[in-house]
């Protein structure tokens, strides 16, 4: 295999793109041969299969170790310095993808890390009551929480919650213990 093969910044970004749709998206279908004949097609498979796999494994290794900038530069110098690893150009290409793609790829493996359900939004809004039971109790303020729950590729559930003025003041106050025992917690020495 000549080095010069496997050069090139749109083949390999186009090859990093699929890696990462297969890998973190959820997209699966993109096979070797595929990649190959559309990428790579003057490349024979016993000389693609290694160099897709290193690729992967460099791509799984930036992600998974959530490399920021620096991190980055130094992995892939070390990578161009090694015995079978990548040139300069490849590795600016890797640089590049992941730049723009890190926000993007960490999001997604956030998501499929997660095993119970996740905050997606919330919304609340202050009204006055006007039915009641007691007379006593129209036009007192209402506070109303919508939660919106749900899993990652799953379709989001709702629940709406309706406080009082005590069970509002209850959580304020519910909320400042735990603030005051986080503080104590992080201002003491280890």
């Amino acid at each position: 295999m000549a080095a010069g093969e496997f050069e090139g910044g749109k083949p390999l970004n186009g090859l990093l793109n699929a890696l990462a749709q297969d890998t973190f998206h959820g997209h699966p279908g993109i096979t070797e041969e595929l990649l190959r004949s559309q990428l790579y097609p003057e490349v024979p498979p016993e000389e693609f299969r290694p160099f897709l796999a290193k690729m992967r494994g460099i791509l799984k290794s930036i992600a998974s170790a959530d490399m920021d900038f620096n991190q980055l530069e130094a992995f892939l110098t070390a990578q161009t310095k090694k015995q079978g690893g990548i040139t300069s150009d490849q590795a600016a290409v890797i640089s590049k993808f992941w730049k723009s793609h890190k926000t993007k790829i960490r999001e997604s493996l956030m998501n499929q890390s997660r095993w119970n359900s996740g905050l997606r939004g919330l919304s609340w809004r202050v009204d006055g009551k006007s039915q009641s039971r007691h007379s006593a109790q129209i036009h007192t303020p209402v506070a109303i929480i919508e939660l919106e729950l749900g899993k990652y590729g799953q379709e989001s559930e709702f629940l709406c919650l309706e406080f009082d003025e005590v069970k509002v003041n209850q959580i304020l106050k519910t909320l400042s213990e735990v603030e005051e025992s986080i503080s104590t917690l992080i201002s003491q020495p280890n």
